[in-house]
């Protein structure tokens, strides 16, 4: 497979700004390949290698544009799949891989290397698993050489995956989670998939097929959640599992309580529904094939040691424990000024539609708590994307929230005034209001969490407008 450029061989690399192409990119300058990358946006592909390729402005969806790209190409790695969580996907990958797949055979291409996923061929598949499987069948077919390395959790700082264990190791040390944690798992890190992925385009021509590539340790996600912690430092967690959250829901869950979007979340819990583990079907063992790292394939501790040596594992909780005493200092201090049986209060003619006194204690317990959590996340996040100044203001503004939250209970309760408990109330209302906004600018699930805290600070403004216009 070389090329008559001078004896060079010339490798294409779609999808080079993504986490596994922007890495594959220098292992094969590295290896003595000359580099082509297909890149709508060439700004963003990483500098480090940007001026030492050849950058082709173009999108894979045009023929002409592929069709150039391809041109006088040895081997081309396609690393494109669909993980925005919009329904057409199915189709989009289909059309995009039967583009690629014509254009390469046209332009006599000498192989095709595709990033596919850990399955069991005769398992029904969820539905992005099955796209991604679909996409190597077509692209086997094309008449090309093509090796398609089946991969499952791929360890690594950029990874949807990591991050998405990361974080739910992070920041659940309790939680109940749905059945699929107890499914196997044999995970790899991100240096020995460009490993594989530079070996695999020095095979014979003759060679064509899946490979499968993992580390040899077989886990659970939840021992994989467990073996963070210990390796990071973290307390030990404790992990329940129950039957009934679907792939959708469990997506969601992971989308409110993780920084990974819900979009992406599914096909990655997708993946998890069935075990991922090498050898399920007909594909053979990358390490048997290619072989392994001179230093051996990296284990699940160490590959965790490497990914997180940069990285800030316990502030999330650090945060947390100032945002939760903050926030418990509010509700305790408006509880001891609370007193809803004293002779003032039940003096006070009230509108028929205030809801009974057993509410009020059962919503606020569950406000001050979703307070924490969202205001965790979003100072948490924040800090960690580099927004220093976003979570000083917004540790600023909680702050006032909570003293005009406290306020309010002083001002009614004790200091019997209507007046500024009304406009107590509706300062706390705008306050709220903002912390959702400034929650929803972090991540959209984090404003939308904080939203029945405005809203409820709003119907307290009107009851408390309401009273003082009845006892005026």
């Amino acid at each position: 497979m070389v090329s008559e450029n001078n004896g060079a061989r010339r490798a294409l690399v779609t999808g080079a700004s993504g986490f596994i192409g922007s890495r594959l990119v220098p292992a094969l300058l590295s290896d003595g390949w000359k580099v082509r990358v297909l890149a709508r946006t060439p700004d963003k592909l990483d500098v480090a290698w940007r001026d030492d390729v050849d950058v082709f402005q173009g999108d894979a969806t045009d023929d002409e544009d592929l069709s150039q790209a391809l041109d006088g190409i040895d081997v081309a790695y396609y690393l494109l799949h669909s993980m925005d969580g919009k329904g057409d996907f199915i189709e989009r990958d289909k059309k995009l891989a039967q583009g690629f797949a014509k254009a390469a055979e046209r332009h006599s291409v000498g192989r095709i290397v595709y990033m596919g996923g850990l399955h069991n061929d005769e398992a029904e598949l969820a539905p992005h698993m099955a796209s991604r499987a679909e996409v190597g069948r077509i692209l086997e077919e094309s008449g090309v050489p093509t090796t398609i390395l089946q991969a499952g959790i791929v360890l690594g700082e950029d990874s949807a995956s990591f991050q998405m264990l990361r974080h739910l190791s992070e920041r659940l040390p309790i939680a109940i989670a749905p059945k699929w944690v107890t499914n196997q798992v044999q995970p790899i890190d991100i240096d020995d998939v460009i490993h594989f992925l530079v070996r695999a385009a020095d095979l014979p021509s003759e060679e064509s097929g899946a490979l499968d590539v993992g580390m040899e340790q077989t886990l659970s996600y939840r021992e994989m959640i467990r073996r963070y912690a210990e390796v990071t430092g973290l307390s030990k967690r404790f992990m329940a599992t129950v039957p009934v959250l679907t792939p959708a829901l469990a997506s969601r869950w992971v989308g409110l309580v993780t920084p990974v979007g819900a979009g992406v979340a599914r096909p990655l819990v997708g993946s998890l529904i069935d075990d991922a583990v090498k050898g399920q079907g007909s594909a053979r063992d990358a390490s048997e094939v290619l072989g392994d790292p001179e230093r051996g394939l990296m284990n699940f501790e160490k590959s965790i040691e490497t990914r997180t040596k940069d990285v800030d594992t316990k502030r999330f909780w650090r945060v947390g424990r100032r945002v939760i005493a903050a926030v418990g200092a509010a509700a305790v201090t408006g509880s001891i000024m609370t007193k809803p049986d004293g002779t003032w209060y039940q003096s006070l003619k009230k509108p028929s539609w205030q809801p009974p006194a057993a509410v009020f204690p059962i919503v606020w317990t569950g406000l001050y708590a979703t307070i924490a959590a969202a205001s965790t996340m979003t100072i948490a996040e924040r800090i960690e994307n580099g927004d220093e100044k976003e979570a000083r203001d917004y540790a600023t503004a909680l702050g006032a929230n909570l003293v005009l939250n406290a306020g309010w209970s002083g001002a009614f309760f004790r200091g019997h005034s209507l007046l500024l408990s009304v406009a107590t109330a509706g300062l706390l209302t705008a306050s709220s209001a903002d912390l959702a906004r400034r929650g929803g600018r972090t991540r959209p699930q984090i404003g939308a969490l904080l939203s029945p805290y405005a809203l409820w600070c709003g119907f307290a403004t009107a009851l408390s407008a309401a009273i003082a216009r009845q006892n005026a």
